[in-house]
């Protein structure tokens, strides 16, 4: 902390309307007399808090490096005027660039703006990027997609994930919440009154666009690269689920652009789980000192791209990953080859192998330890040892490895394959098979098989007939050590990360020409030079967790009726309840999601989830109560919700939901 700073609650942000966006400010002491840059963060997630800890550690640690920090709650979130729509709508990203036009034209600010952001902040990052403000000059842009559809919460490879309820339950929760009363004023409680009435239900309306349209390119700025004209630095994790576009921004953007990919899970790399963690903090100081400040820090003398190659390790594993960091000069990189690996039944060869045609159809529960979709570090989200799930898989193994491999980028599979019913589902795993038998999964990737020419114009498939489908598994670095073997999974399923397509298909694989190909990577000395500082972080305000953190996850099998479940219970994000001293607060958000289905009946499918948020503040008590359920049939998707709101004991609002949403081939 080497300058003093001073923290400024509420600061309000007049709009062009007369919208009143709140935020909290980090400003240096001397910052009117001596104009810093400014960084801004623009999220959903209550400034005064919901974020507060997380906030007062990153921002705090910017303004005492010389720079103001602006933590701004979104309108009609937290404790901004106004109502909240869908995510990235018109009116968020009009008012994210009227926010940077006012903080270039404050006292304290010198004309320059940063945009940081972890999730939906690096989201609206990217995309306020692509909209050209004049005072922004580089964005850090954090677990976050440049495609909305492909790589998001809603679906993955055309199938419909489940975080979807889940993820939608959630926001329903956090933005029943009030607004402060001392803050919002004495019409606190009508404007709560009008949230509630406005909320949108988000899981059906993001269930009901079931196909790549105009809804989804709005906002993923893969659609026009050229539009951003400021640097880049994009972050990721390989325990993430978001990690797939830092290479793709890498590749395809013309700014000045930087990757960076650590092992983390859903998290800031100064608080990476995984670990190990870094000093990101630094990092991203370097970043601004030299697009904000006109610094030659060395951080453009950097690697295009800097990795973490992850070196095996037993299946969800605590504590911090083995391995060690490389970089690549540019991006694709020139140390890659592609090399096919070809089926055979049972075996992967590096030569092409015989030809046979081999049949599967998992039962509709497989896929119990494939772990979170979007993991947040927690005990039992990683993936588990996949021999439960290669059981019921078509499986094929490479030879024990004579010599170390190690991957880096997309792994593809071409499959020669048929199917005998018009919709399937595919779920592919690489998987790395240690002396004792147990299977770390490395990457995979879930695809929709009428999604299979693409996401636009889904295309039944004809039952019987061969075609040749292209699968792109997530990005990875994985070092496969000698003795070790490569294994390719094949199952019908994917329960319970997406909900299961309208038929229980069985696929028929023909080997021989189908193949696993590998991005095989050349190592190079200049990647033991690649170092980082130890995580750094500002001091933040008094806070005690009122109980331990609780997670129960678990699953079972009804030998009986052949009905799976799986319970996920606890502190939602592992955070525990909390109270603030600072600002005399409780904070709690707590989650359950069950899951069900019976082998052969993809009808048979349910989840449930329930929600509730609690605060305390100001001598009252607030809870936010959310229930949703999603079943289908062949025709249909059915979604229901419930919201409910307490002052005190007393039921402020409830809002009810009962949709039925045709299905799209999903």
């Amino acid at each position: 902390m080497p300058r003093p700073i001073r923290s400024v609650e509420p600061l309000f942000i007049p709009m062009p309307d007369g919208t009143r966006l709140a935020a909290r400010a980090w400003l240096p002491d001397d910052a009117e007399a001596n104009p810093v840059p400014a960084i801004l963060e623009y999220i959903p997630y209550r400034w005064r808090d919901g974020t507060r800890s997380r906030d007062e550690a990153m921002h705090g640690w910017f303004a005492a490096q010389g720079y103001a920090a602006i933590r701004v709650d979104l309108p009609g979130s937290g404790d901004s005027d106004g109502l909240l729509g869908d995510e990235y709508d018109e009116q968020e990203l009009a008012f994210a660039c009227a926010v940077i036009d006012w903080l270039a034209r404050q006292p304290w600010c010198d004309g320059k703006v940063g945009m940081i952001g972890k999730s939906w902040g690096g989201f609206n990052a990217l995309q306020v990027a692509a909209r050209r403000p004049p005072a922004l000059k580089a964005v850090i842009s954090v677990c976050s997609t440049d495609d909305r559809y492909a790589d998001d919460v809603h679906f993955m490879g055309g199938a419909l994930l489940n975080d979807n309820l889940s993820w939608g339950a959630a926001m329903l929760a956090w933005q029943a919440l009030p607004p402060t009363p001392s803050i919002s004023g004495s019409g606190w409680r009508e404007a709560w009154r009008r949230r509630l009435e406005h909320l949108p239900f988000f899981p059906a309306l993001w269930a009901s666009r079931q196909r790549r349209d105009a809804f989804w390119k709005h906002g993923s700025v893969c659609e026009d690269w050229s539009a951003i004209a400021v640097p880049v630095f994009a972050v990721g994790g390989w325990a993430d689920a978001y990690t797939n576009a830092v290479p793709r921004l890498l590749e395809h953007l013309a700014v000045p652009r930087l990757g960076l990919i650590g092992p983390w899970a859903h998290c800031y790399p100064h608080e990476g789980v995984p670990g190990p963690a870094i000093g990101f903090l630094q990092e991203a100081r370097r970043w601004w000192d030299h697009w904000l400040r006109g610094i030659d820090t060395g951080i453009m003398a950097e690697p295009m791209l800097r990795a973490f190659m992850e070196e095996h390790a037993p299946p969800g594993a605590p504590g911090d990953r083995p391995g060690r960091w490389i970089g690549e000069a540019s991006w694709p990189s020139r140390l890659i080859t592609r090399r096919p690996m070809f089926l055979s039944p049972g075996q992967l060869w590096w030569r092409p192998a015989l030809s046979a045609d081999l049949a599967v159809r998992s039962p509709l529960w497989s896929g119990l330890t494939a772990g979170e979709w979007m993991a947040s570090g927690l005990p039992g989200e990683a993936p588990a040892d996949q021999r439960l799930d290669d059981g019921l898989s078509l499986v094929f193994d490479s030879k024990e490895l004579a010599d170390r491999i190690e991957i880096l980028g997309a792994p593809e599979l071409v499959l020669e394959l048929a199917s005998d019913a018009p919709t399937g589902q595919i779920c592919v795993r690489l998987g790395d098979v240690a002396p004792d038998g147990s299977a770390t999964r490395v990457s995979w990737q879930i695809l929709n098989l009428t999604h299979r020419d693409g996401h636009e114009t889904p295309r039944p498939l004809e039952p019987g007939a061969f075609e040749i489908v292209r699968i792109r598994l997530c990005d990875c670095a994985h070092a496969f050590p000698a003795g070790h073997r490569i294994r390719l999974s094949i199952s019908t399923a994917a329960w319970p990360t997406a909900w299961p397509a309208q038929d229980a298909a069985t696929l028929t694989v023909r080997t021989g020409d189908s193949a696993l190909i590998l991005p095989v990577r050349r190592p190079r000395r200049e990647d033991a030079a690649i170092r980082f500082e130890p995580p750094q972080s500002a001091p933040t305000g008094p806070a005690t967790a009122l109980a331990a953190p609780r997670i129960e996850r678990r699953f079972s099998l009804d030998l009986v009726t052949g009905e799976a479940t799986m319970v996920v219970d606890g502190d939602a994000f592992g955070a525990a309840p909390t109270r603030f001293e600072a600002i005399d607060t409780d904070f709690a958000h707590e989650s359950r999601r069950d899951f069900s289905i019976r082998d052969g009946d993809p009808a048979s499918a349910r989840q449930s989830v329930a929600q509730s948020c609690s605060l305390a503040c100001e001598g009252r008590r607030f809870r936010t109560e959310v229930t949703a359920e999603m079943t289908a049939t062949r025709e249909a998707f059915r979604i229901a919700g419930t919201v409910r709101a307490f002052e005190d004991d007393d039921l402020l609002a409830e809002r009810r939901w009962d949709e039925a949403i045709p299905r799209d081939g999903v």
